[in-house]
């Protein structure tokens, strides 16, 4: 039973951007239509909310965005929404407008300020997961994540080639403060000799102890993946002058992926799944639920309670690490 109450339904986008918003964004305004309610499109995320910087979106507002990264929309932080009184201006802009719910697309923080909004003022809210971390409880995959392996493995593909050349030890950083799945998942996928998580804490000595096997099974050049909230050092340069020094006859270098993980068209699952959840977002909100998330789960698409939402416990993939392991020989 559709909730016909819910006549406008506003989007946003907060906190990282991720490839893939911009189709979510799209998927989001286009199921309105379908559905003949309004969609208005909140520009800077919770600041937009609370400035009232608004725009209604159809579906030709939204052509030509599904292969673009970043979202149109803009992202920015806000901490004034954290206050009572920057929130209570919020829900003033939004009544303003006439806005009966609201699909915010981010990540943890982004989700803790919807819970807060729609417990404070018993607002339907629904949120779709956008983060390239791909660390947020209850979905398998979060939009953005697939693109930013891809963009990782091409990108140390081509540092190979350069390793190769020089015989050299490249020690690249990738996006993952609290998690190591693009790490992992990268490492495995472009071949590296070793992959560094904050998951687990390989150590300065094993980390050497691997290293010098390499260089004594013959291999000319090794990369490592670092994730960048590993704790091996205290830092990526750190740790880079630490094997200089105690392996001398490695040449090192660093690279340090930073944004570009963040940047480019997203990967055609992206573009699916993004599809797909703005689809759901939609739809969820019409069945008058809310304080949730929709998700993918076995290819299949779920509502989750924010409740139950929140980053992952680094959980790690042993299997996946076993198979490292075992290919890096």
């Amino acid at each position: 039973m559709k909730n016909r109450a819910i006549q406008k339904i506003g989007v946003l986008t907060s906190g990282g951007d991720s490839p893939g918003m911009n189709a979510a964004i799209r998927a989001v305004v286009r199921a309105c239509a379908y559905q003949e309610i309004k969609c208005i499109g909140v520009y800077r995320g919770y600041q937009g909310l609370i400035e009232g910087d608004f725009i209604e979106l159809g579906p030709r507002s939204v052509r030509n965005i599904i292969n673009k990264g970043g979202t149109f929309l803009k992202s920015a932080r806000s901490d004034a929404f954290r206050t009572k009184e920057g929130m209570q201006e919020a829900i003033v802009q939004i009544r303003n407008v006439g806005m009966d719910a609201l699909v915010v697309i981010g990540g943890d923080g982004s989700f803790k300020g919807a819970t807060a909004l729609a417990l404070e003022y018993d607002f339907p809210v629904i949120g779709i997961p956008g983060t390239i971390d791909n660390d947020i409880e209850g979905t398998d995959f979060t939009i953005g994540y697939d693109t930013a392996l891809n963009t990782v493995v091409e990108a140390i593909d081509k540092i190979r080639d350069t390793a190769s050349s020089h015989n050299r030890l490249f020690l690249i950083e990738v996006m993952g403060r609290d998690a190591g799945d693009i790490a992992l998942n990268a490492g495995v996928g472009a071949g590296a000799e070793e992959i560094l998580i904050p998951e687990e804490d390989l150590g300065r000595e094993r980390l050497l102890e691997k290293l010098a096997a390499s260089k004594k099974s013959g291999k000319t050049s090794s990369i490592v993946v670092v994730a960048e909230g590993d704790q091996i050092g205290k830092n990526i340069f750190g740790l880079a002058d630490y094997i200089n020094e105690t392996l001398p006859e490695y040449d090192v270098r660093v690279t340090v992926l930073g944004h570009i993980q963040r940047g480019g068209s997203p990967s055609c699952y992206d573009r699916v799944l993004a599809s797909r959840l703005g689809v759901a977002a939609v739809d969820a909100l019409l069945e008058g639920k809310t304080r949730s998330m929709v998700a993918i789960r076995s290819n299949t698409v779920i509502t989750v309670p924010f409740k139950e939402v929140e980053k992952r416990d680094r959980k790690v993939d042993f299997e996946l690490i076993r198979v490292s392991e075992i290919v890096s020989i």
